[in-house]
């Protein structure tokens, strides 16, 4: 019906113009709510069969981000439907008024010898053109935007400010940061999302440490910082398609393993070795006695466990030197978050390493990753 009514116009309007393109607003939302993305389609139809493409030029909009440059475009016989995807950043939004161009090429022409030559630029004196260069007409059509219906959420206490039509968790891992704080890294995908705006209240620290923008599977990885004593991470996101929120739960296990990964944050506690040492000299002795008295070796065999473990525990954690000004990051990643920076040469506790990074034990017994080229000889 409204490609009858497109066409109809079309037509009454060729019997008192020769306009050559027509435009408008194909798709508009009915509501859009702030923080959203979301997608309007213009609907373009030219007079002219031969053409070299159709460009627009957005302006005086206001409350939404234009995401496209170039728009996704489908052909449907002699009509183009142009789809660009938008964001709201305002409780008031406005569509941007357009300007459809219709660039259409021109034909190259040949140049008789007693002809006045013209031509778009004027020829090298070392040049004897042939022919004119080919140059571009322009036909430029306005349409108006309308203002939007903008919703703005009343968000829960635990929203992450995430609006999307599906997030999912990939992947999570939680760590011990220091004696009140544990740190949670995830991984998420989520679909029709602007995941720059993720952000959790009542948190101790925060922040992204990749993200990959796409309409069609956005992609984060994420930390926060919380008490130890949460026994999980909740946190909610508007869902478009259920227009509800719905929660994301991340139950809180603490990983002790020592794998040199980007979330490899607990330091060895040395904090008991000497008793730990003790007891294993004890285990070592008593195994050692039985073996004499009943003259059975396997247990002086037995013994040498405790006594490896002793001797490990004797080894001395290594310090390393960190020059003055270099940054302590979160993560050993690129691009991580700095959290401090040596106000002057620090020698600190080796933790561990993994490519690139050392890890760190500050002297507020917080855990951190230096670049190895902040090292210096200890």
């Amino acid at each position: 019906m409204l490609k009858l009514l497109f066409l109809t116009l079309f037509l009454t309007l060729s019997l008192f113009g020769e306009k050559i393109l027509y435009t408008n607003y194909e798709t508009i939302p009915k509501r859009v709510i702030k923080g959203e993305i979301f997608t309007v389609t213009l609907k373009s139809l030219s007079t002219r069969k031969e053409f070299n493409d159709i460009e627009y030029t957005f302006f005086n909009g206001y409350g939404i981000e234009l995401l496209d440059e170039v728009p996704l475009r489908e052909e449907r016989g002699r009509f183009f439907y142009d789809t660009f995807h938008m964001l709201v950043t305002q409780s008031q939004a406005k569509l941007p008024d357009v300007n459809a161009t219709l660039i259409l090429s021109v034909d190259p022409q040949p140049i008789e010898n007693n002809q006045t030559q013209t031509v778009l630029e004027e020829p090298s004196a070392f040049e004897e053109p042939s022919v004119l260069e080919e140059s571009q007409e322009k036909i430029v059509t306005t349409i108006f935007g309308e203002k939007l219906n903008v919703i703005t959420l009343n968000p829960r206490k635990d929203f992450s400010s995430v609006i999307a039509n599906s997030f999912a968790l990939q992947e999570y891992k939680t760590t011990s940061y220091d004696k009140s704080h544990n740190i949670v890294i995830f991984v998420a995908t989520a679909t029709n999302a602007d995941l720059k705006a993720i952000h959790f209240n009542n948190v101790y620290k925060q922040g992204i440490e990749s993200l990959k923008e796409s309409y069609e599977e956005a992609k984060v990885t994420y930390y926060v910082v919380i008490d130890k004593h949460l026994e999980a991470f909740r946190f909610s996101y508007f869902n478009l398609l259920k227009n509800d929120y719905e929660t994301i739960t991340i139950p809180i296990v603490v990983d002790d393993d020592s794998v040199s990964t980007q979330s490899d944050l607990k330091p060895r506690d040395q904090s008991h070795d000497t008793i730990k040492i003790y007891i294993a000299l004890g285990v070592v002795g008593i195994l050692l006695l039985i073996a004499l008295l009943r003259r059975r070796f396997i247990y002086a065999v037995i013994a040498l466990l405790p006594l490896g473990y002793v001797l490990y525990l004797s080894i001395p954690q290594q310090k390393i030197c960190i020059k003055k000004g270099s940054k302590i990051y979160l993560l050993p990643v690129r691009n991580a978050t700095v959290f401090e920076t040596t106000p002057q040469e620090y020698h600190l506790q080796k933790e561990g390493s993994v490519q690139h990074f050392i890890k760190v034990k500050l002297q507020n017994d917080k855990i951190g990753w230096v670049k190895n080229e902040d090292t210096c000889t200890y």
